[in-house]
C-alpha cells in the first residue's frame, strides 16, 4: 500500500470530514483509503483524540493516527461566522459531508435543522452521526461508546456467566457506526447517480449498537426469555467455548454435526459423536453442562499449539488465544498487510482488498492545520 498504486475506487470524490473522535473519522478514513480526497475540519485546539495517549507519534496520539490517515487537516473556528462561510464554500465543491455536530451548535450557527445542509447544497451527501439520533426520548443526547453499549443491552450479555456486566473492550459501537456511515455514504452516492440529488444519511451509535446485538435480541423477540452474559459460550451453539489445555487456552466453535464428529475424532472420543444426547446441535445445547464437563477433561491432555492448527486443517474452527503482541508480529498479519510499518506511518492496514482499485496509504495522518488554501480560495485540488 503506497502512493504508487493504482487509483482508488473513490478517486475524484471530495469529502469534508467535520467529525471528531472515532466513528466519523473512521468513516472518513475508509473513504480516504479508497482514494477520496478527504479534508478534515478541526477546531483551533484540534480533535480531542489527538491527546488520547500515550503513546504519541509526531505530536498526536497513536489512537488519532489510526483513524485519520489519508486526510488533510484544515483549522476552522466554526463559532465565528466568517469561518462558517469558509466551510460553506467548501461544501459548494464537496460531494460528501461527515459531521457529528450537536443540535445546540447548529442552532447557535443559525442552522435550524440538519436537513438545512442538503437544502442549501442539493448534490451534497450529508452523513450525520449522532449518539441517539435527533428525535425520540433520547434524541440529541451525546453518545459515547461505553454508555451506548450499556443502553443498547450489549454490556448485559457480555462477561462471565452469572457475573457482572463487562464493557466490550474494543469500541465496537463506534467502529460499527463508522462502517455504517461509510456504507451510507456509498449508498447515497449510488442513489445520486440515478436522481442527481444528494440526501442526508442519519447514522447513530444507538441504532448501530442494537443492530449488532445478535443473536440476543432476536432470541428474546421470539422466546421472551431475557438473555444474560454467557462468557465465551454461545447461546445457540455447543460446543462453542474456550478450553484450557496443557499449554495455552484453545477456542473451539463447532457449528454443525459434521464438525462435531471431526472434533470428537481428534480428541480420541468417537463415542461422544454417537451419544444420542449429543447427536445434534439442538441436543448438545440441551445437554450443554454434561458435554462441557467431558470436553474440558479431554482438552486438559492436549496441546493447543498442535491441536489448533490440526483442527483448522480439517475445517474445524479452532485457535489458540493470542495476545496483541503475537498478532502484531504474526507472519499472516504481515502477508495480509494488516500491520503496516513505514517511515511515515505505523498502524493497522486496510481490510478491504480490491483487485483493480486497491486501497493505499497515500498520506500519513495530518498535523493540525496542514491543509493549505490555494490562491483562488480553494482547498480541493
Amino acid at each position: 500500500m503506497d502512493a504508487t498504486t493504482k487509483p482508488g475506487a473513490l478517486q475524484g470524490l471530495k469529502v469534508i470530514d467535520a467529525s471528531r473522535v472515532l466513528a466519523g473519522p473512521f468513516a472518513g478514513q475508509i473513504l480516504g483509503d479508497h482514494g477520496a480526497d478527504v479534508v478534515k475540519i478541526e477546531a483551533p485546539e484540534g480533535d480531542e483524540c489527538r491527546s488520547f495517549g500515550p503513546p504519541f507519534v509526531r505530536g498526536s496520539s497513536a489512537y488519532f493516527n489510526a483513524v485519520n490517515r489519508n486526510k488533510r487537516s484544515l483549522v476552522l473556528d466554526l463559532a465565528r461566522p466568517e469561518e462558517r462561510e469558509r466551510l460553506f464554500c467548501l461544501l459548494d465543491e464537496a460531494d460528501v459531508l461527515i459531521e457529528n455536530f450537536k443540535l445546540g451548535s447548529l442552532s447557535a450557527w443559525g442552522i435550524p435543522d440538519p436537513a438545512w445542509f442538503t437544502a442549501r447544497f442539493p448534490r451534497l451527501v450529508h452523513c450525520r452521526i449522532t449518539g441517539f439520533g435527533d428525535h425520540g426520548p433520547y434524541g440529541g443526547l451525546p453518545g459515547y461508546d461505553a454508555a451506548v453499549q450499556a443502553m443498547a443491552g450489549l454490556l448485559s450479555v457480555n462477561g462471565d456467566a452469572q457475573g457482572a456486566p463487562v464493557r466490550i473492550g474494543v469500541p465496537v459501537v463506534d467502529l460499527a457506526t463508522g462502517m455504517n456511515a461509510a456504507m451510507a455514504v456509498l449508498l447515497a452516492l449510488q442513489a445520486r447517480h440515478r436522481t442527481g440529488r444528494g440526501q442526508m444519511a442519519d447514522v447513530s451509535l444507538y441504532d448501530s449498537a442494537i443492530s449488532v446485538a445478535h443473536p440476543f435480541l432476536t432470541n428474546f423477540l421470539h422466546s421472551g426469555q431475557v438473555p444474560g452474559p454467557t462468557g465465551n459460550q454461545h447461546a445457540n451453539i455447543v460446543p462453542y467455548n474456550v478450553y484450557q489445555t496443557r499449554s495455552t487456552p484453545l477456542f473451539i466453535a463447532v457449528a454443525n454435526d459434521r464438525l462435531f464428529v471431526k472434533l470428537c475424532q481428534s480428541l480420541d472420543l468417537p463415542e461422544l459423536a454417537q451419544d444420542p444426547r449429543f447427536s445434534s446441535n439442538q441436543r448438545r445445547v440441551a445437554n450443554r453442562l454434561t458435554l462441557e464437563r467431558l470436553l474440558e477433561k479431554a482438552f486438559l491432555d492436549m496441546d493447543a499449539q498442535q491441536l489448533g492448527p490440526a483442527l483448522l486443517a480439517q475445517g474445524v474452527p479452532a485457535a489458540p488465544i493470542l495476545d496483541i503482541q503475537a498478532v502484531a508480529q504474526s507472519e499472516h498479519a504481515r502477508v495480509r498487510e494488516m500491520v503496516l510499518r513505514r517511515a511515515d506511518y505505523t498502524g493497522p492496514g486496510c481490510p478491504i482488498k480490491l483487485s483493480d482499485t486497491p486501497a493505499a496509504i497515500r498520506r500519513p495522518p495530518p498535523t493540525l492545520g496542514d491543509a493549505v488554501w490555494a490562491a483562488d480560495g480553494k482547498v480541493f485540488n
